[in-house]
């Protein structure tokens, strides 16, 4: 691995969670995987870790929330498996609007308890019908007097039902489309705010995503983040931070499937010899060894052009999650091909890797909605 000149505390946060991921998350990946429970025992063990308080700042309980912080951890525990992984990033997500663009009061009621693991977060954003086309959401919240009431449902949403805190957006003037939306803090256990289906996924199965219900679910009107209207900004600037950590799950994942088909590659013999000695097999370990390196340079600028205070890294956050989550699904599918027979059977950890990988092309925004970003932001600075 290059050398990234990472301070000291990353260097401890990067060894701690690899002895997190190697020494409790590895044995267990597969029979959760299997059972499709959401890990709470590692969760536990991640909370103790004070890993949650990585992505919080330093005066509400958290360590400074520095985004390659959080990308480091991710990838680390990524790397043995990227379902259990995304359980602790997307608490990262449904807390980043409260870092963002919370107020004080809610900065100090929420934060403390997110930095510690006392309790996860999500985010509520997608719909059946509002996938990348976030802005045709149909949740609404109407304003009655101090409190607002929220009606509609969110679905595939990471954490759900798991997670203590959600931020969800929703339609405060629908007349005005996407400057319409606002977004909210919601608590389990509101009245009017119940789960739906749990999903049966093809990856990422540790996780547990389920819908959203909402039914006259009344929220006082000093859970509104921001302002209203201020909803689509609220989420964008969110992603703009998250991006990198899912871009980093990505990294996570097609390190771990490298790791794999070296080892099989110098085991496994054929003619004789291993068949590491075969120039067809090295050569695809080198474009994997080197898809893998590229994606974590970019990850990490990426992430400290964040954390250096810049607000302008949507083209940047948009091509980091791109590159990385394309380059986790060719990895991980080259990863099968070398184990071959042995590739495809759920006795070795290649296809789990693969079928984890999926999903990093598709949420937070698909890559084809990535090079959306990607374009119209170069076509904007050209025109400046």
């Amino acid at each position: 691995m290059m050398d990234y000149l990472l301070t000291e505390e990353q260097v401890m946060i990067r060894d701690l969670c690899r002895q997190i991921a190697k020494e409790k998350i590895a044995p267990l990946a597969a029979e959760y995987d299997k059972s499709e429970k959401f890990p709470h025992g590692i969760m536990k063990i991640i909370a103790d870790a004070d890993l949650f308080a990585i992505f919080v700042p330093l005066e509400y309980g958290g360590t400074g929330g520095r985004v390659l912080d959080m990308a480091i951890a991710t990838e680390e525990l990524s790397r043995a498996c990227g379902g259990i992984a995304v359980c602790y990033a997307a608490s990262a997500l449904g807390t980043y609007p409260i870092v963002l663009f919370g107020n004080e009061e809610q900065k100090k009621k929420y934060l403390p308890d997110l930095a510690k693991g006392k309790t996860i977060a999500a985010f509520g954003l997608t719909e059946p019908e509002a996938g990348s086309d976030a802005s045709a959401i149909k949740t609404t919240a109407v304003k009655k007097g101090d409190h607002y009431v929220l009606n509609g449902t969110k679905h595939f949403i990471t954490n759900g039902g798991e997670a203590g805190v959600y931020t969800v957006v929703a339609m405060t003037d629908r007349t005005r489309g996407a400057r319409g939306a606002s977004a909210f803090i919601v608590e389990k256990g509101t009245p009017g705010f119940s789960f739906g289906k749990k999903e049966e996924k093809m990856g990422i199965r540790a996780s547990t995503t389920c819908e959203l219900i909402f039914t006259d679910c009344k929220i006082p009107k000093e859970n509104l983040i921001a302002k209203e209207g201020m909803g689509f900004i609220v989420t964008m600037k969110t992603f703009d931070m998250s991006r990198p950590g899912v871009a980093a799950q990505a990294l996570g994942i097609a390190q771990g499937a490298l790791d794999i088909a070296v080892k099989y590659a110098k085991e496994r013999h054929q003619f004789g010899k291993s068949i590491a000695s075969f120039q067809g097999i090295q050569w695809m370990l080198a474009d994997m060894a080197t898809k893998v390196e590229a994606s974590r340079a970019l990850i990490y600028a990426v992430a400290r052009m964040v954390d250096s205070g810049n607000t302008s890294v949507a083209k940047e956050s948009a091509i980091a999650k791109l590159f990385a989550s394309d380059a986790a699904m060719e990895v991980s599918t080259n990863a099968v091909q070398i184990l071959g027979g042995y590739g495809y059977m759920r006795d070795y950890p290649a296809e789990k890797f693969m079928r984890d990988a999926k999903i990093t092309q598709i949420y937070e925004g698909t890559n084809q909605i990535q090079r959306n970003i990607i374009a119209l932001q170069l076509i904007k600075e050209m025109a400046k």
